[in-house]
């Protein structure tokens, strides 16, 4: 279990990131089209992991738009947004927003991915969904990066993410 912080509240996770080096663990998320996408589709590809509470808050939809922005200059990466929010509602903003280079994964079929990433918060007003975290892969799915950031309403280390996305 992990102790992040909302609006400077704790917060409590089910458990950690899987740690730099280990194998990612697998995953089925589902898409804006309502196919699943799983890790496994993805191979052969460095994934950054952008997991978002809900891309109806600032913050999420920042971090959103400044991953789609560094995407254009990876275009050999796969950019992921995950969260618990609806395909519909994901797709709806990707669009408004002009996001075309992110790709964005729901938990809406399962709550697996966060439980296995330790990354679902278990207490607080947003108990079930996902706290803030960034996790970056190589090819081979192991991990090269990870970042628990320390209050939900903060946002990410993108430097050090791409950073590791570029290692």
């Amino acid at each position: 279990m992990a102790t992040v912080k909302l609006n400077g509240d704790p917060v409590n996770t089910n458990g950690d990131l899987p740690s730099v080096g280990a194998t990612a663990p697998g995953f089925e998320l589902t898409d804006p089209e309502l196919k699943e996408v799983s890790l496994d589709s993805l191979s052969g590809k460095r994934k950054l992991l952008n997991i978002v509470p809900s891309i109806d808050t600032g913050v999420c939809a920042l971090s959103s738009r400044k991953f789609d922005e560094a995407a254009r200059d990876n275009p050999q990466a796969a950019f992921l947004v995950i969260s618990a929010d609806l395909p519909f509602a994901m797709d709806r903003f990707g669009k408004s927003e002009n996001l075309d280079n992110v790709h964005f994964l729901s938990l809406m079929r399962s709550r697996q991915f966060a439980e296995d990433y330790g990354v679902l918060l278990v207490d607080g007003p947003l108990a079930g969904i996902t706290t803030r975290a960034v996790v970056v892969l190589d090819e081979n799915n192991r991990v090269v990066h990870t970042e628990l950031v320390d209050d939900i309403t903060h946002e990410p280390d993108y430097d050090a993410a791409l950073q590791a996305l570029a290692d």
